[in-house]
């Protein structure tokens, strides 16, 4: 399920007081279920060219929800409310799956390590330690 978010053009997110924004997409960043009820309160507001109307998908939802998270996310999966990625924590370093709580937002890891994307593709598929 996709959620749209209101984005300013130098990043942030708009705030519930629509006055706002947040580095940092949380709990008190306005939220939309459509493109379209987004876009309603973005001609309600000032300075409305420099605001984009972001979509935040299942497999962008470690970016926006989970800022513990650090790394480059290759891979997303939902598996009920978590989040099952692939995650290289920094450049050159073995790869990780993680896995997020849509809920309680905590992330963990699991304890082995990739060395490379093909040796974690097999992992990742059949993942099901939830």
């Amino acid at each position: 399920m996709s959620i749209y978010a209101l984005q300013s053009l130098a990043g942030g997110f708009l705030d519930e007081d629509l006055e706002h924004f947040n580095k940092h997409f949380d709990d008190w960043c306005i939220q939309f279920e459509s493109y379209e009820e987004a876009m309603d309160i973005v001609q309600t507001l000032e300075n409305q060219e420099t605001i984009d109307v972001v979509e935040i998908t299942p497999l962008s939802y470690p970016k926006y929800f989970f800022n513990s998270l650090q790394g480059t996310v290759y891979t997303t999966r939902q598996v009920e409310d978590k989040i099952i990625c692939v995650i290289e924590p920094f450049i050159g370093s073995s790869f990780r799956i993680a896995i997020c709580d849509l809920k309680t937002k905590n992330v963990r890891f699991t304890k082995t390590t990739y060395k490379s994307i093909p040796s974690i593709e097999n992992a990742f598929a059949n993942f099901d330690e939830i």
